[in-house]
């Protein structure tokens, strides 16, 4: 939700950097695999106890990885950078849940419920993208809904820095995800009816 309506509005600073990393001779795709890096050390950082260090590299990545979109639109996007970039982000995630899990693991089951609801929601996404006749700004049609990165790495944020609230947190993050699926499939079936 955030991504689709907040974007506009923080779009100049991406530009500005996009711009900026490409005068340097950087990449879409190279930022993509930064981006990825740091983003995996998330994860890492969750088990080993460093929640500032966890956020701080899991939001360098996503905002890496809006930059890096901006400088494939700016240059000529790829469908191997797009490949990349998404299943980059969703390894990233992974990520983070899995250290959540195994710092956590009496919220291990209630992170599970979360990877499955994830799974069902970009299979959705992606799905609809893949046989929409519809073209974005992307290199598919973008299906908003209520949970999107923004939202998910604003409860990332809130489940690595109140572990004792964990297992509600994530809860109510599979609530959130599954009135996004609902979303994503009333949309599916009025486009591709």
């Amino acid at each position: 939700m955030l991504d689709t309506h907040a974007r506009k509005h923080i779009q100049p600073v991406i530009e500005k950097s996009a711009d900026l990393l490409l005068t340097r001779g950087f990449t879409a795709d190279g930022v993509t695999k930064t981006a990825f890096a740091i983003g995996l050390s998330a994860g890492v950082l969750i088990y080993l106890d460093q929640p500032i260090l966890a956020l701080t590299a899991l939001w360098i990545s996503g905002f890496l990885d809006v930059v890096d979109g901006t400088m494939a639109r700016k240059t000529k996007p790829s469908s191997w950078g797009t490949l990349l970039d998404i299943s980059f982000d969703r390894t990233v995630e992974i990520g983070v849940i899995l250290g959540l899990a195994f710092r956590y693991p009496g919220s291990m089951w209630a992170l599970l419920l979360l990877s499955v609801s994830i799974i069902i929601a970009m299979t959705i996404f992606l799905t609809v993208g893949a046989l929409s006749d519809i073209q974005g700004v992307k290199s598919f049609y973008y299906q908003a809904g209520l949970a999107e990165r923004t939202e998910t790495f604003i409860l990332f944020t809130l489940m690595i820095l109140l572990p004792a609230y964990l297992t509600a947190i994530t809860v109510f993050f599979v609530a959130i995800q599954i009135i996004t699926i609902f979303q994503r499939m009333t949309e599916a079936r009025r486009l591709l009816k």
